[in-house]
């Protein structure tokens, strides 16, 4: 049978990796929420406009996507650094 082209032996920073990851999502989620939550419950406040004239509906909505990329490119930096130092041979 076919099996695969590199052999990769196990990953020591997966643990640290994964909590990192939950710790992300979590303060994404929560992030998020507070969005959703002002929808539900004050929505007239996304309508004030914050910059220039932008309403917090626009910027909130932005911050959220910049805030994911952001995160993405943290969580990569972090990781890679985590896999340098715990998977030396």
């Amino acid at each position: 049978m076919h099996g695969p082209a590199a052999k990769m032996e196990a990953d020591k920073a997966a643990a640290k990796k994964s909590k990192l990851g939950v710790t992300l999502f979590i303060v994404y989620t929560l992030l998020y929420s507070g969005f959703v939550m002002i929808g539900l419950f004050n929505p007239e406040l996304l309508g004030v406009h914050v910059i220039g004239k932008q309403n917090l509906s626009i910027v909130y909505g932005f911050g959220l996507i910049v805030l994911a990329i952001v995160m993405g490119f943290i969580y990569n930096a972090i990781c890679t650094r985590m896999e340098d130092k715990m998977n030396i041979k």
